[in-house]
């Protein structure tokens, strides 16, 4: 009997990284993000589109709903733009996570810079995260609203 428990013992011991783990799970949703804003400051567009899963769709207030192509092709455009430089800086405000799924709530402030003036704005969110087969998490829904701004 001894025995059967140390090989279950061992057996939980090895499989405790595939066991949930919110806090270090959050984490990592954490840097995901913070990762994002720092490819987006960079102009970095291949690299901030990692953020999101092959299946996401975006739901912007006052847009059509968007697929990765989408989400994907404004970023390129925006960060080609040699007319103004724009950065993100990111307030996650919570990441609630169970099991391979996640929500985040959070706000986006956008500086941009432009002929010498300089302008923000905040963008609510909510992003649905899931981690894939590859153990990464990406985001497959997200939601975005600026305060203010008319339909």
């Amino acid at each position: 009997m001894p025995a059967r428990i140390a090989l279950f013992m061992l057996g939980l011991s090895l499989a405790g990284p595939a066991l949930a783990q919110p806090d270090r799970d959050a984490a990592a949703i954490r840097e995901r993000l913070h990762a994002w804003a720092a490819a987006f400051n960079a102009r970095d567009a291949d690299r901030a589109c990692e953020l999101f899963a092959d299946d996401v769709i975006a739901v912007i207030r006052g847009a059509e709903d968007s697929d990765k192509g989408a989400i994907c092709g404004r970023l390129r455009n925006a960060l080609a733009a040699t007319d103004r430089r724009m950065s993100y800086a990111a307030d996650i405000r919570q990441v609630l996570v169970s099991g391979d799924l996640a929500a985040v709530l959070l706000i986006w402030t956008l500086t941009v810079e432009r002929d010498g003036q300089r302008s923000t704005s905040e963008e609510k969110g909510l992003d649905v995260f899931r981690r894939d087969p590859d153990g990464v998490w990406r985001i497959v829904r997200f939601m975005a609203f600026s305060p203010g701004r008319d339909e």
